[in-house]
């Protein structure tokens, strides 16, 4: 049997957590890049204050569908809504690339995989967070330091080096540079790209272990792309796995890791364990 027909057989609504509209929803969501299909039909659905992981392997999809999210790219068909005041019932592909900025800026947090990504090496850890800050449109330069500063120690950066160059440091404090920036403004959503692929074991517990005070203190909404299961369950609320461009399966954590539908999700699984 093939993966849409499989995956058209047991994908099931999502589990609603809560009794709220959701914060974040596509649909019919259709990128192609030449011949290659990066994501077919996909439709995504994200409740308040949850953690969605998407997992699958490399060429899955998973990363493209996060850079939509982050309205870095366009599909070739599918909407995507945020339920925020100011934007409710907006397909947001449909903005200029001024408002996609300003909307990112305020509104969306994100943490890539490769800091080189989100960071400006040549400037301070502070000044890093500050630049998202003057995006915004906060120009006073105490209010900009007093921020940049709440926001690294919220990160569990150590802000005796807020005035290092994130080439000084390590991976691990990259990465927290990064996340400090992302949390800034408090985001209605926080995207994390294989936030701790490349870290030590160690470093890694450290992140994620920040990733989750931060979502336990402030309710902050996230979905977690990775391609480690083990990072996705320590995370993750709900979890949707893609395969080919493809979701073959999603539900809750517990269900996906204990009784996997999908032969590619039990592979996965099982592989793992």
């Amino acid at each position: 049997m093939s993966d849409v027909a499989t995956a058209s057989k047991l994908i099931r609504q999502p589990p609603r957590l809560m009794r709220t509209p959701p914060l974040l929803t596509m649909r019919g969501i259709d990128r192609s890049y030449g011949e290659v299909v990066a994501l077919s039909d996909v439709d995504a659905t994200v409740y308040p204050g949850e953690v969605l992981g998407i997992v699958g392997e490399s060429g899955s999809g998973k990363s493209t569908l996060l850079r939509l999210m982050n309205l870095e790219d366009t599909p070739q068909a599918g909407e995507y809504h945020l339920a925020l005041s100011d934007h409710d019932d907006i397909n947001l592909f449909g903005l200029d690339r001024f408002q996609r900025r300003m909307l990112r800026a305020r509104r969306i947090g994100i943490v890539y995989q490769n800091p080189h990504l989100g960071l400006l090496m040549d400037h301070t850890s502070s000044g890093n967070v500050a630049e998202r800050l003057l995006i915004a449109g906060t120009r006073n330069f105490a209010t900009l330091r007093a921020k940049a500063k709440e926001a690294l120690q919220a990160s569990e950066f150590p802000t005796e080096r807020m005035d290092a160059l994130p080439m000084e440091l390590s991976g691990g404090m990259q990465q927290r540079v990064q996340l400090a920036k992302a949390i800034a403004l408090e985001p209605a959503l926080l995207l994390l790209d294989e936030p701790t692929t490349g870290l030590d074991v160690s470093v890694q517990a450290l992140v994620l272990d920040t990733l989750k005070r931060l979502q336990r203190e402030r309710r902050i909404t996230m979905v977690l792309v990775s391609h480690d299961l083990g990072v996705i369950r320590t995370m993750a609320d709900r979890v949707m796995v893609m395969r080919n461009g493809l979701v073959v399966e999603q539900g809750l954590a517990d269900q996906i890791f204990q009784d996997p539908q999908h032969p590619y999700t039990q592979q996965l699984v099982h592989a793992k364990l």
